[in-house]
């Protein structure tokens, strides 16, 4: 995989899907910064991975919903190392009832950590970016915010969003040499899934045409053929991670 620049920041990478995004960005030789909210040993753990494996990283702390707080950690990286090449936008939350039960504070603190925060991040990345007039962004969504869930109205409204923002985004950015693009995984083998029963994985598994969850390794390799050169003419654009279970 080529890339032109030389770093990257993943918010949310101490555990999971994120994680997975890190460590395969580092393997193709980009400097990660791994974001992390309150995990700090397990992003110190991911950082020792990286570093183990000849890689280079480093860890910054910061709530993505704090405005102030992502402001900062940009300018961080930008006095750490000359710019901000590349963002992936990963760091999320779920908050799920069923929509009659759900409280708009229920609604709200989704759509400020998965939307808001994601739109503060492109914002701040584009003003760094268009110095240079090159960078490539990559917000992870989801499946759900393509198809809607029961049980997840605020999820999924903050995921589709996501992928109307990312495209808006990719418009304005264009002429600057910036992209814009957007991931949706399915259901993917993580530690939350790995706790469900064997039932309730056949339910989901019997939806996917390839009869498998994926692995936040396919998130990663497909987030980082979005980031790379090798999809230098893609913007705008959802890559769509999720076995066949939505083509649409």
């Amino acid at each position: 995989m080529k890339f032109s620049g030389k770093n990257v920041l993943v918010t949310g990478s101490s555990r999971g899907i994120g994680a997975e995004i890190a460590k395969t960005l580092a393997s193709f030789g980009l400097k990660v910064w791994i974001n992390y909210r309150s995990g700090a040993a397990q992003a110190d753990a991911v950082k020792e991975i990286i570093e183990a494996e000849g890689g280079n990283a480093a860890v910054i702390g910061f709530d993505v919903c704090d405005e102030e707080a992502f402001k900062d950690a940009i300018k961080t990286i930008v006095d750490s190392d000359g710019e901000l090449s590349y963002l992936v936008n990963n760091a999320g939350i779920t908050n799920d009832k069923l929509a009659l039960r759900m409280k708009t504070d229920d609604f709200m603190s989704v759509i400020n950590a998965n939307l808001t925060s994601c739109f503060i991040g492109c914002r701040e990345s584009m003003k760094v970016m268009r110095k240079k007039k090159f960078g490539s962004v990559v917000n992870i969504a989801s499946i759900v915010g393509e198809t809607g869930n029961a049980g997840q109205t605020n999820y999924a409204a903050s995921k589709g969003g996501v992928i109307a923002m990312s495209k808006s985004f990719a418009i304005e950015a264009a002429t600057s040499g910036i992209r814009f693009n957007t991931v949706t995984p399915g259901f993917i083998a993580t530690e939350m899934t790995d706790a469900l029963s064997d039932e309730i994985k056949d339910s989901f598994t019997s939806k996917i045409q390839m009869k498998r969850f994926g692995s936040p390794k396919e998130v990663a390799q497909a987030t980082a053929f979005l980031l790379s050169d090798h999809s230098s003419y893609i913007t705008g654009e959802t890559l769509k991670v999720n076995g066949g279970m939505n083509m649409a």
